[in-house]
């Protein structure tokens, strides 16, 4: 009998790049103890899917609009239950409501308070219905019983092609600026045929963005000039 050999290393993706990917990736389920046993799954499970994106937990926001709305609530409440103690209301209360009724509606103080009132109320709802994390780029993830969701810095992406752009011969300087639908990928060459860096430069990257796995892979946007001595 022989032992058999150990598989071997994953050498298409480079080390980095998983590092970067395993660093950013988040577990939304725990997994139970029987998913540590070796389970046999059909061959749709064993394929790629993609990861959404993460939602933002938004703590901050949240936490001071449960603040205002409770201080506001408490204050009436508590100027309420001292009227109906046999006390006058606040006098707040009363300038308010006064002001409220003879005020006309296209008066600036109330069309100024209409509008910020919306402008609130436009700034919640599209916190409560966007995920946010913006800053963050879903990968594609093994399909599994348990299901994962990884995500990537668009920094850590940046800065991943910009290592890969300065290994191509030629290239002196490069920057990068990755966001969701696009990487701007500016290069300064200071030898060789501008054409010939700029098509390798191209593969180069395109190569890297395919093995970051991203659910929607950005285009790139490309722009070389000659370096100045």
């Amino acid at each position: 009998m022989t032992r058999d050999q150990d598989p071997p290393a994953e050498t298409g993706r480079p080390a980095a790049i998983r590092a970067a990917t395993s660093l950013t990736v988040a577990m939304l389920a725990k997994q139970p103890r029987e998913a540590t046993q070796p389970q046999h799954s059909s061959t749709a499970d064993d394929g790629a899917r993609p990861s959404r994106r993460l939602w933002s937990a938004r703590r901050i926001p949240a936490a001071l609009t449960a603040l205002a709305i409770a201080a506001g609530a408490g204050i009436l409440l508590f100027d309420i239950v001292m009227v109906r103690a046999g006390h006058h209301a606040a006098a707040w209360r009363t300038g308010l409501a006064h002001e409220l009724a003879t005020r006309p509606l296209d008066d600036v103080w109330m069309l100024t308070g209409a509008a910020l009132t919306a402008t609130l109320g436009l700034f919640l709802v599209t916190w409560a219905l966007t995920p946010g994390l913006r800053h963050q780029l879903p990968l594609n993830t093994p399909g599994g019983q348990n299901p994962v969701r990884a995500v990537l810095d668009r920094d850590a992406a940046a800065l991943l092609l910009r290592d890969a752009a300065l290994r191509v011969p030629g290239v002196s300087r490069a920057r990068i600026r990755v966001r969701r639908h696009r990487i701007t990928a500016r290069a300064d060459i200071r030898f060789r045929d501008p054409g010939e860096v700029k098509t390798e430069l191209t593969a180069a990257l395109r190569e890297l963005r395919d093995q970051l796995a991203l659910v929607h892979p950005p285009r790139i946007t490309l722009h070389v000039r000659q370096a100045r001595n």
